[in-house]
């Protein structure tokens, strides 16, 4: 949990050095089709517009990047750094023409991620995971919709976008759902069959 609490803390420092000094982060986020605007896929998840915005998205994320590195030890960084890049370059090019700030398109990215891959492994913890994900933020579904102005939806819909991809590109990486006793025999009947066709053949 070092990582995700890193983060977390950066997140909350920015925020605070925001407010306590007058400052305004917020022209340093994702401008859409601007070259200025390019710096925000770096910065935009670090700004928030106010203490709601930030809160609401602090316990999420904290949640799915502890699920992330947790179960996915191997693949968590990547799964990280590229749902950041992925989804703050797409909403570059395809956002509307505002500032988009917040870490809620990293957070449906994660979310999405752990989703898909706990359902295409089909490994038990994982699809347990997934329904816990469902459970708790199942209702975050309605922000990839233009249903509020004032919410990058963009943001939303490209980061679970980004979530899906990773996790469909990395479904053969990372924990996988264990071979039981009787599938291992099957094969090796499956094997021994092969092989008795094979000797029948180079008999005749």
């Amino acid at each position: 949990m070092a990582f995700p609490f890193l983060i977390l803390l950066i997140i909350w420092l920015v925020w605070f050095v925001e407010n306590t000094a007058g400052l305004d982060f917020s022209d340093l986020g994702i401008f859409p089709r601007k070259i200025s605007g390019l710096k925000g896929i770096v910065f935009s998840p670090f700004i928030h517009g106010n203490i709601r915005h930030l809160i609401d998205n602090s316990i999420p994320l904290l949640t799915l990047l502890g699920v992330i590195f947790y179960f996915y030890p191997s693949l968590a960084y990547r799964i990280f750094f590229l749902t950041w890049i992925m989804s703050g370059i797409w909403v570059w090019f395809g956002g509307r023409e505002a500032y988009h700030i917040g870490a809620s398109g990293l957070i449906y990215g994660f979310a999405a991620f752990v989703f898909v891959s706990g359902i295409i492994r089909n490994y038990i913890p994982l699809l347990a995971i997934s329904l816990l994900v469902v459970f708790l933020y199942g209702s975050m579904v309605w922000g990839i919709f233009p249903i509020k102005e004032e919410i990058s939806w963009e943001s939303h819909l490209l980061g679970s976008l980004a979530g899906v991809i990773l996790a469909v590109h990395y479904r053969k990486y990372g924990p996988q759902a264990p071979k039981w006793e009787w599938e291992d025999a099957e094969e090796d009947d499956e094997d021994e069959r092969d092989e008795g066709k094979e000797g029948d053949e180079f008999k005749y």
